[in-house]
């Protein structure tokens, strides 16, 4: 976990690395409930007999349970002392060229893109989120992420 006392001090890292998540490993259980929630069932997510037999080898999270993901990735990577709450803005790109298979553990490496000053002090800050799954030599997710930081 990277830690900054102030919202300022990340100008500076504009075009930097800015930090590494902890690991998070996808279960069945939340590629399941992630279904539920989206009416997304199709089988290769949720058939584990089935997705066996198919292209994968094994039932595979949802692309957009990976990118849902973003958020608990990023708090177990950074914190700022004082940031009083933060909005997700956007996304300005997101690809998944990978699949992340059941069991698969998986990482954020996060990078400062942009570093753009709020009226209230504030700021938005354009990150590029690569989330990588152990032992793959490709991204599963790479995600331009914008998000608004009020002090």
């Amino acid at each position: 976990m990277k830690h900054f006392a102030h919202l300022a001090d990340l100008a500076v890292l504009v075009g930097q690395p800015l930090a590494d998540s902890d690991w998070l490993t996808v279960e069945q259980s939340r590629i399941d409930a992630f279904a539920q929630a989206t009416s997304d069932h199709q089988w290769i997510h949720v058939d584990p007999v089935r997705a066996a037999e198919g292209p994968f080898g094994a039932t595979i999270a949802h692309g957009f349970l990976t990118l849902s993901l973003l958020p608990v990735l990023l708090a177990s990577a950074y914190t700022i002392d004082d940031v009083r709450m933060g909005i997700n803005y956007g996304l300005n790109r997101v690809r998944f060229p990978a699949p992340v298979p059941v069991g698969s553990r998986l990482r954020a490496r996060l990078k400062l893109l942009g570093f753009d000053k709020l009226p209230d002090g504030g700021a938005q800050l354009t990150i590029e989120a690569t989330v990588e799954c152990e032992g793959s030599s490709k991204p599963v997710c790479v995600a331009e992420m914008l998000t608004r930081k009020h002090v």
